[in-house]
């Protein structure tokens, strides 16, 4: 049985719920706000949502006509042995949002990853792909979704992206930059191999599907165009800091194995999303991973 949602009048504002408000793609949805649209942005701080009852009152205060779920536990390490806390944010608390979107009709636009894949595929992953998660956070993530579809009965809109980056928080861009100014020598693994994906454009393309007549539903994928191993993106980062001045001087980045530099958690050698649903149904032109790289680089550079 499809879910009733809300019907609103031509000239009346869109009411949004982001949740997440202070994550990287929170705060780039929130820089990208188009007309039409009176947000509300909840951190962790003011909507925990692991609690249901704080979540469900503050869904049927607000009535969004769309929530936006950006909040997420992501230290893929750390999840490892925080394992309790890392499933009551992205599986319950996906869930506990899910459950009063349905109660009260919005829509729900959940974001997911692509560590909910083993990697082990030697193609880009399609939508309907199984995944197969190898460590804890894909898991936790993938049980998310999982609960998301049963709450909503499959009428949510759940995109999966992946290698994110902004000029917000921590990323691998920011981190690199950082240790190319404070190290002599480094060293990034060749064998995990993505799409990099700067937060601004892809919360601007999840503006157009929140807003799209189309009402999409059921699991998209959405990440820039091309792909890149972590050693190929961190000479990127270099070439691209050097070329506008947040580097003086170019240091050696050599490429490894992922066994040569081991972590509590294990990665997807592959991590690239198959896109190409997502932009047709979207009308959407890919652009380049380094492209983009680029840009957010320079406004970097702007900032110092």
């Amino acid at each position: 049985m499809a879910i009733q949602q809300r019907n609103f009048q031509e000239n009346e504002l869109m009411k949004v719920l982001i949740t997440g408000s202070n994550s990287q793609l929170g705060q780039e949805l929130q820089h990208t706000l188009p007309k039409g649209v009176k947000l509300h942005a909840c951190d962790a701080k003011s909507l925990d949502i692991t609690n249901a009852e704080k979540v469900c009152s503050t869904i049927e205060k607000l009535q969004p006509d769309i929530v936006i779920n950006t909040a997420a536990y992501t230290a893929v390490d750390a999840a490892e042995t925080q394992q309790e806390i890392a499933y009551a944010v992205n599986a319950i608390g996906a869930k506990n949002i899910a459950r009063a979107c349905r109660k009260f009709g919005s829509r729900l636009i959940h974001i997911s990853t692509d560590f909910v894949f083993s990697g082990d595929s030697p193609l880009p992953y399609l939508p309907d792909d199984k995944p197969e998660p190898v460590n804890v956070y894909g898991n936790t993530k993938y049980q998310g979704e999982l609960a998301v579809i049963e709450e909503m009965e499959g009428e949510a809109l759940i995109i999966r992206t992946a290698w994110m980056y902004s000029i917000y928080g921590q990323n691998f861009v920011k981190t690199i930059l950082r240790l190319l100014r404070d190290e002599k020598k480094l060293s990034v693994v060749c064998d995990q191999i993505g799409s990099p994906t700067w937060a601004r454009p892809l919360a601007a393309k999840i503006w157009k599907a929140a807003l799209s007549f189309k009402k999409l539903k059921g699991v998209y994928h959405l990440s820039d165009a091309g792909m890149a191993s972590r050693f190929d993106f961190a000479v990127a980062i270099q070439s691209e800091a050097l070329k506008i001045g947040l580097l003086d001087s170019k240091l050696p980045i050599s490429p490894i194995r992922s066994r040569q530099h081991p972590s509590p958690a294990q990665r997807p050698a592959n991590g690239v999303l198959d896109c190409s649903k997502t932009y047709e149904d979207l009308c959407l032109t890919p652009v380049h991973w380094q492209q983009y790289l680029g840009e957010m680089m320079r406004e970097i550079k702007a900032g110092e």
